[in-house]
């Protein structure tokens, strides 16, 4: 084995990693086929990507609540906030009980399609079920905030 073959391996070490880092995007469609059953209401598309946007900004103010436990820790202290629960979460006795939580709480709730992109949009590499963003002091985007919540009150299901 020469010395020139060590560069080409570190060279082809990389150029793997580089494509591993490339996932596909999967459109809304494909993410729609692995949602559960209960995942209504549903954000549509352009719904759902002003709802990442949210959760990107609330994530960089620090007003984010991040997973079943948290979430559900702020609804029983009824604190005020938008619910957004991923629709593709297996199995789906996870997360079915807080859309009750937010009912009785008075709080509005939307599914959206990937969990994986949940987790993207709250600035972590894991895949988030839950999110649970509460405006507070520091959150600047009040009006985002504030249109998010009319188009979830418009979609809500009365019972």
């Amino acid at each position: 084995m020469s010395s020139d073959d060590e560069p080409k391996q570190k060279k082809e070490k990389k150029e793997g990693k580089k494509e591993k880092k490339q996932v596909e995007q999967k459109s809304y469609e494909e993410r729609m086929k692995a949602v559960s059953v209960i995942a209504k209401p549903m954000a549509p598309p352009k719904l759902t990507k002003k709802m990442h946007k949210l959760v990107k900004k609330a994530s960089k103010a620090k007003c984010l609540r991040r997973g079943v436990k948290e979430v559900v820790k702020s609804l029983k202290k009824k604190e005020k906030g938008l619910c957004i629960i991923a629709g593709d979460i297996s199995p789906i006795d996870v997360i079915s009980h807080i859309p009750i939580l937010c009912e009785e709480a008075s709080i509005p709730y939307i599914y959206v399609p990937s969990k994986q992109d949940l987790g993207g949009a709250a600035l972590t590499k894991r895949p988030t079920s839950t999110i649970f963003v509460v405006p507070k002091g520091k959150f600047k985007d009040q009006e985002l905030y504030d249109s998010m919540v009319t188009e979830t009150n418009a979609r809500a299901i009365e019972y």
